[in-house]
């Protein structure tokens, strides 16, 4: 491993860069590596490097193993000119992370984690989750050939479980808070030897900046004035943040977007403490929302995100489900479908566009977590239809009727 630091992003207590526990003994904070400071893109073909190649430099393994990677990253930035056009603004893109191996992106930060792992020694890798990171830890565990875990609550339906069981891993349903299950795996983690990969561990946040990197590069580091990423443990979005000082602390571009936390109305923490001035989230109670992916109540990062919102100087929004289904339709009809947790940043950006916050000038880039079959249940809250005739009366059915 490279000579760099874990620092806590609470009270800035220092800790070894080998260390795996993600938060720091004295105030349970999450820890986060120290700013890269000097690095470059490796030169040659995007398409023939793993992510870890090629932004090796801004990574702490002295060796990369290709073999640990399904060749993750390098998604689309699309543009989507007539979206754009109706809002009001000047640009808008979508980084489409449902083209990662399994659909999310959670493989970015599950990569880095199992690199991380592997250097170490563990030959056990484990995470608390019921969806994406669950599938996502699951393929690369057994791909690394590690034993693997994965907790999840016991009602989890059937419908999750088949898309995690089917790469091999021990699939535990646990009878319990689920709410704490998080930390509950961190001590069993220690005890037994499981290296647990969970929502915003430090190798996992670092995972995720790199979806930072090729957004300059695609576009050409013409950088957004807004990237607005759903959030939900806050992983992501720091990852995604992280990704764009360190390349202009090594002055490969000359400013940082401005960061807008998206939530859903029906589970927000983040946005609640946000909106009232508070620098620590509060617990919410029942929540409820088809965004399930970041239906988080207590978010472990939800902090750190605070804290980087002021740092950055960016906001924080909440929209309803009924927001979240007309922006889903909205994007599929342009040629990109989300899980509904996926199109929350578009439903931020129309309300932010209304309430004046943002402006016609502005150029905004979504994140777009995972893909829309992750989970048809939402099929339901559309009005979808399909139409039947006889194949000798086709042609004058689409003359009649269209």
């Amino acid at each position: 491993m490279k000579d760099l630091k874990l620092i806590c992003t609470g009270c800035g207590k220092e800790y070894s860069v080998e260390r795996v526990d993600p938060r720091c003994d004295d105030c349970n904070e999450p820890l986060e590596m120290e700013l890269i400071k000097k690095g470059k893109i490796k030169e040659g073909n995007p398409l023939q490097h793993t992510i870890l190649e090629r932004y090796a430099d801004f990574f702490p393994f002295k060796e990369i193993r290709r073999d640990l990677s399904l060749n993750e990253g390098f998604t689309p930035t699309v543009s989507i000119p007539r979206i754009a056009k109706r809002i009001g603004l000047k640009n808008l893109y979508f980084k489409n992370e449902s083209q990662n191996p399994t659909w999310s992106f959670k493989d970015r930060g599950t990569v880095v984690a199992i690199q991380h792992a592997h250097s170490l020694g563990f030959k056990k890798v484990g995470a608390v989750s019921t969806g994406n990171m669950a599938v996502s830890v699951a393929a690369y565990g057994k791909r690394a050939g590690f034993e693997t875990f994965i907790f999840v609550g016991k009602n989890i339906p059937q419908e999750k479980l088949n898309p995690i069981a089917i790469y091999g891993a021990n699939l535990i349903k646990v009878d319990g808070d689920y709410g704490k299950l998080y930390y509950e795996s961190l001590e069993i983690g220690r005890k037994q030897g499981i290296y647990f990969i969970n929502s915003d561990v430090t190798y996992r946040v670092e995972g995720y900046k790199t979806a930072a990197f090729e957004m300059c590069e695609q576009l050409n580091f013409n950088i957004p004035d807004y990237v607005v990423v759903p959030t939900s443990a806050g992983g992501n979005v720091r990852g995604i943040y992280k990704g764009f000082k360190e390349f202009k602390e090594v002055g490969i571009i000359d400013r940082i977007p401005k960061i807008i936390v998206a939530q859903a109305a029906g589970c927000s923490p983040i946005f609640n403490a946000f909106e009232k001035g508070s620098m620590k989230i509060e617990r919410v109670q029942n929540p409820e929302t088809i965004a399930h992916g970041i239906e988080n109540p207590f978010p472990p990062s939800g902090n750190a995100v605070l804290k980087m919102l002021k740092e950055n100087g960016g906001t924080c929004v909440a929209v309803s489900d009924e927001e979240i289904i007309i922006a889903q339709k909205e994007m599929a009809e342009k040629g990109v479908f989300g899980q509904p947790e996926s199109c929350v940043p578009l439903a931020a950006v129309k309300k932010l566009r209304q309430q004046g916050y943002l402006t016609e000038e502005d150029s905004i880039a979504c994140i777009v977590t995972g893909s829309g079959l992750k989970y048809t249940a939402a099929f339901e809250k559309h009005n979808l239809n399909a139409h039947l005739c006889k194949l000798e009366e086709l042609d004058s059915f689409i003359k009649d009727n269209f």
